[in-house]
């Protein structure tokens, strides 16, 4: 009995993250990569190129 009233209070408890939350945040995250996306690429062209060089030494 006590089993099925701990699984009541689970299923009704509202902590979490709601779908709205979760879309809010992808919004916001595509629109960074948007906004700083030539920024990123040369970040990320630099660093494969220390790479290659750096490795090529090895």
């Amino acid at each position: 009995m006590w089993k099925l009233y701990r699984l009541q209070r689970i299923l009704k408890e509202e902590k979490g993250i709601g779908v709205v939350e979760v879309i809010l945040i992808l919004v916001v995250l595509i629109g960074l990569v948007l906004i700083f996306k030539s920024q990123l690429t040369s970040l990320v062209q630099t660093i494969f190129e220390k790479i290659t060089s750096e490795s090529s030494g090895i």
